[in-house]
Formats: structure tokens, C-alpha cells, sequence
């Protein structure tokens, strides 16, 4: 009785899953930068790596503590590694969609490098 209802469970996590990585695809496709995307892929697909992961341990007996592992491991690295990327983006000159609005970054003093060009 218990192994199914962890089984049903671990199916609705990873349809979950699905649907949050699905969001994320969308996200990288159909948004207009390079940082409106980096926020759609990591946020979504950090979700759906995690909820999939977790639905997988359910449904797949001794899985559970990599499933866990993996899911706070995602969860660690995500946020850390798309804020590197958008940084270094940013510092490089890679300019924000024009209806972005405010700059933040440009509020609090940072500059678009000299001589950086429209990517």
C-alpha cells in the first residue's frame, strides 16, 4: 500500500518536473535576452531537475538519498553559477533588452565597458 502510494507520488513529482523543465525550454526560447533567459533556465529547470529527481527517488526503491543528494547539490550550484555568468555577462558589455527598466546595476555605479558593442 505504501510502495504505491510513493509510486503514484513520485509520478506526479516528475510530471511536475516535466512541466517546470518544459516552462524553462519555453523560457529560454521565447524571452528577449541574455539575462531574461538565464532566469527563466535556471529558475524553472533548477525546479524541474529537483522535483524530477525527487520523483524518481520515490518511484525507484534505494534512490532517495542520491535523488536528495542531487536535489540539494542543484540547489547549492544553480543560483551561484547563472549569477557568475550574468555578472561576467554584464561586465563584458552584454546589454540589457531596451525595455528593461530600471538598470539596477547602472543605478549603483556599474558601467558598460568602453568601446562594448551591442550583442
Amino acid at each position: 500500500m505504501l510502495d504505491a502510494f510513493l509510486g503514484w507520488l513520485g509520478v506526479v513529482f516528475v510530471f511536475i518536473g516535466v512541466f517546470f523543465l518544459f516552462l524553462g525550454a519555453l523560457g529560454i526560447f521565447r524571452l528577449p535576452d541574455l539575462f531574461n533567459r538565464l532566469q527563466a533556465g535556471t529558475k524553472a529547470t533548477t525546479l524541474g531537475v529537483v522535483a524530477t529527481s525527487i520523483g524518481v527517488g520515490l518511484i525507484v526503491k534505494g534512490w532517495i538519498l542520491f535523488a536528495a543528494a542531487l536535489a540539494i547539490f542543484l540547489l547549492m550550484t544553480n543560483p551561484i553559477s547563472s549569477h557568475a555568468i550574468a555578472r561576467a555577462s554584464y561586465r563584458v558589455g552584454v546589454k540589457l533588452y531596451p525595455g528593461t527598466d530600471p538598470d539596477k546595476c547602472e543605478e549603483r555605479g556599474w558601467k558598460f565597458p568602453e568601446g562594448s558593442e551591442e550583442k
